[in-house]
């Protein structure tokens, strides 16, 4: 179950959330932004362990701290583990970062212009073990790739049902219908899943509280509404494969939403840098995401 302290560095905190939770289908992408080739590991263990060294270098950086990241994401294998001796949740809250965890599966094939999450029958046992590790919250990622009515209610819903079991469990939900940004319906896209999203908030009761995660709207400003909500603890953005640039100036235009960048804090990070430029670009990225997410 989570601290009031975490709550309060999330609710009320000036920063914003770093996604560092690649699972297996974005690893290899994520690498090779990384500077590491796909010849440079031969199975999943080798791949996930140079990830984690990534992750790991990444967290114990001196410019990754809680001054500027209110949070960080991470992918299962990433809890588990350890960096610099101690278990990865308890080193971030100690560096004043509250520690998240992916809990989703992956995707189901698109129908009716949704991808809705897989089955996730070993969730509560995930949520038991992410408590015993400290974890504030979860974050769970869905599709929304062209304008339905009918897909956007079911995939909503999807999310609210597996929110209220992580709400269950004493943990923080992060809700995310990600809107395709390549859609030709974005605009639509953007305005079902803001009165979907709303439906559902106003059926949830007084004390059951989410996050939300969703692209930045097409139209600046769009969930102001949603960002106002009581039952919506923070609000924030995912960068979509956009340039850091691009999502930084985007997000600056909607005040209500902070930062959940994955590619976009990660883009001029490489592994054959020494310590000091890793450090620097790493504190550019940082200070800029920033600087977009308290405008």
């Amino acid at each position: 179950m989570y601290t009031p302290e975490m709550l309060d560095k999330i609710e009320n905190g000036s920063g914003f959330i770093a996604a560092l939770d690649q699972s297996g289908g974005s690893t290899p992408r994520a690498l090779k932004g990384f500077g590491i080739e796909s010849d440079a590991y031969s199975n999943d263990d080798e791949m996930f362990a140079l990830i984690h060294e990534m992750r790991s270098r990444i967290i114990t950086s001196p410019s990754f701290n809680g001054d500027k990241v209110l949070g960080a994401i991470l992918f299962e294998r990433t809890m588990d583990g350890e960096a610099n001796g101690k278990e990865v949740p308890a080193l971030l809250w100690e560096r004043g970062i509250v520690p998240f965890l992916k809990v989703d599966k992956g995707l189901e094939d698109e129908s009716d212009g949704v991808q809705m999450m897989k089955p996730m029958p070993e969730l509560d046992a995930l949520l038991e073990r992410g408590n015993s590790r400290g974890v504030f919250g979860t974050k769970m990622r869905s599709v929304i790739n062209s304008a339905s009515q009918s897909g956007m209610t079911a995939i909503v819903e999807q999310q609210f049902a597996v929110a209220n079991q992580i709400i269950d469990h004493g943990l923080m939900p992060i809700i995310e219908p990600e809107v395709n940004i390549k859609s030709d319906t974005r605009g639509a896209c953007d305005s079902l899943l803001r009165d979907a999203i709303m439906a559902e908030l106003d059926k949830q009761d007084a004390d059951r509280k989410v996050m939300l995660k969703l692209s930045i709207p097409e139209q600046a400003g769009l969930y102001n509404d949603l960002a106002k909500h009581p039952k919506v603890s923070r609000m924030v953005a995912l960068s979509g494969g956009f340039s850091r640039q691009d999502a930084c100036e985007q997000l600056a235009q909607n005040p209500g939403m902070i930062a959940s960048f994955s590619r976009a804090l990660l883009e001029d990070l490489r592994q054959q840098m020494d310590d000091e430029t890793f450090d620097a670009a790493l504190a550019e990225a940082i200070d800029q995401i920033y600087a977009a997410s308290n405008c």
